[in-house]
């Protein structure tokens, strides 16, 4: 293959792309919905008309053991059906597919993959054929590695034109140059295929394209649109993009950490400081509303746990339970929007699927203690956001890549920031209470039971609610951090890169391979072979579960 002039410089992350979003249903946003994303771009690809699909994955990654369990098929199936993450039909998807004529076959097969989430697609209509290569890096963030012979990097924050070209380059260059008001125009090159990709603001005028198809021997023009709410462009800066240079950034400003994170994302996303907050404020809604119905009670065939949260509240109601104040009520919530996910409710990953209890759920549960308004509740989950932005530009989010210190471990140091934000403390206190809460859960494996991000994902999600908790109070306090953030990221990254492949989300090592775990995921592919009608019959497979929509 041979590439001319991409840019091997990292696009800064964003908080709605990158740290809190998307919404979506489904277990795992580094699966399902990031699968669903891949799936949307491959049906741009197509113009929407395919009639086979070829999936494969490598048995050495992630996705050879999980993809079914934790939603890559289901997510991908509705992107190419070009559905939204929050589509309420996504568990359908399978057969959906079917419907719509499209034959699917799926294998496993050594391709060269580069990242344990790789997927690689071939799309046929009775026209055209074509491969697509494509990473899940964690969080429903994505990345288009290559297409058909030709290596590039689509990442869903541009429309992308794809010009598929015979000869003519500098003319079609010069014309595109003075017609397209393009960010990036990139040439492609392979013995087989030429391509000038151009990544923009919009597509390019319909006229446009047609002067161009007459001018010029032009094979194929295809539009790819973006998938992710916040677009990238040309000579983009940020304020900062670490700790430690925000805090040298604030040193004579004295702005406290959600004014910094929408000083930053303004800056990132070309917004007002007005359409951050709004933004924001909609997610907050999002996730209340999850709070609301797990706590109502949710009901669902294919999954481990059945509706605990209930049982929690009863308890707490009824003074059976140790008093621990704040924290039982994070306890609940935390428990409630993971029954949400586990029934394909709606929720917003913050910052994965998996780890969508800790973080939110440790603020609502302090907002209602509290008292406090909607307003404070925004603020704290910008505040979170910044942390996960700079958790993102030095380390990951994908569990696949750094273990569950990835996912659950994050959302723990960005909400121990949230809560020193609720609690009215300074940045400094913000930053080093994230510091701390991310010291105590380094090197946290995941090893989901029956492939499900359910065991021991909930109480994981509980714990990093409860570590936020006492890191944001020793922060308050005064307790001494002594390793900065900035310096945890990095040690974060440099773990999560040394835990064994086995113990990064592949349900190949530790509590995925016990036998109850074995016991489990045979009994959820039976009930998925009967289908939902059967599942509601079947209980539950937690021991001695006393579930009442169970009994």
């Amino acid at each position: 293959m041979e590439k001319t002039k991409i840019s091997s410089k990292k696009t800064p992350p964003s908080i709605f792309n990158d740290v809190i979003g998307p919404v979506m249903r489904g277990p795992s946003s580094s699966h399902c919905a990031a699968a669903l994303r891949i799936g949307r771009m491959a049906r741009d690809l197509m113009g929407g008309n395919i009639e086979e699909v070829l999936v494969e994955y490598d048995p050495e990654g992630s996705l050879a053991g999980t993809h079914a369990s934790q939603g890559s098929d289901m997510g991908l199936y509705g992107g190419l059906l070009g559905w939204e993450a929050q589509d309420e039909r996504l568990a359908e998807s399978a057969l959906a597919i079917r419907k719509a004529g499209v034959k699917v076959k799926m294998k496993l097969s050594r391709f060269g993959a580069i990242h344990p989430n790789t997927y690689k697609i071939t799309l046929k209509n009775s026209s055209e054929i074509h491969t697509l290569q494509a990473i899940s890096t964690g969080g429903g963030i994505v990345e288009v590695i290559g297409l058909d012979d030709i290596r590039l990097s689509i990442a869903g924050d541009y429309y992308e034109t794809l010009i598929y070209y015979d000869k003519e380059e500098s003319k079609i260059l010069s014309f595109l140059k003075a017609r397209a008001a393009a960010d990036e125009v990139i040439v492609h090159k392979h013995k087989k295929s030429k391509m000038i990709e151009i990544k923009s603001q919009g597509f390019l005028e319909a006229k446009t394209l047609d002067k161009l198809k007459v001018r010029f021997n032009i094979k194929q023009i295809k539009n790819i649109a973006p998938v992710l709410p916040v677009l990238s462009r040309k000579k983009m800066k940020v304020p900062f993009s670490t700790a430690e240079e925000m805090l040298a950034y604030n040193r004579d400003k004295n702005l406290v950490l959600w004014e910094l994170a929408v000083l930053y994302e303004s800056a990132r996303g070309n917004l007002s400081a007005e359409q951050v907050c709004q933004e924001m404020q909609k997610i907050v809604i999002i996730m209340q509303k999850g709070i609301l119905k797990g706590v109502e009670g949710t009901r669902y065939g294919d999954r481990i746990l059945g509706n605990q949260s209930q049982l929690y509240r009863e308890r707490l109601e009824n003074r059976q339970l140790l008093n621990a104040g704040l924290l039982d009520r994070m306890v609940l919530y935390v428990s409630a929007l993971m029954e949400v996910k586990s029934s394909m409710g709606v929720i917003v990953a913050a910052p994965t699927a998996g780890a969508c209890g800790a973080l939110p759920r440790a603020c609502m549960g302090a907002v209602d203690a509290l008292g406090l308004p909607l307003e404070d509740l925004t603020k704290a989950m910008l505040a979170a956001g910044l942390i996960g932005v700079f958790i993102a530009n030095r380390a990951t989010f994908a569990a696949e890549v750094g273990g569950c210190q990835a996912e659950c471990g994050a959302g723990s140091g960005m909400a121990a920031a949230a809560l020193v934000t609720l609690a009215k403390g300074t940045t400094k206190q913000a930053v080093d209470a994230a510091a701390m809460a991310l010291q105590n859960i380094l090197g946290m494996v995941c090893d989901p039971v029956a492939g499900r991000v359910e065991v021991p994902c909930l109480g994981k999600n509980v714990l990093a609610a409860a570590n936020a908790l006492t890191c944001a109070n020793m922060a308050l306090a005064g307790y001494d951090v002594v390793i900065p953030l900035d310096e945890v990221i990095a040690a974060m990254d440099r773990i999560g890169k040394s835990l064994p492949a086995e113990l990064r989300c592949t349900a190949l090592g530790g509590l995925s391979m016990t036998r109850s775990s074995k016991r489990i995921e045979k009994k959820l592919k039976m009930i998925h072979r009967k289908g939902a009608k059967s599942a509601k019959k079947i209980k539950t497979f937690g021991q001695d579960s006393q579930d009442k929509n169970y009994r």
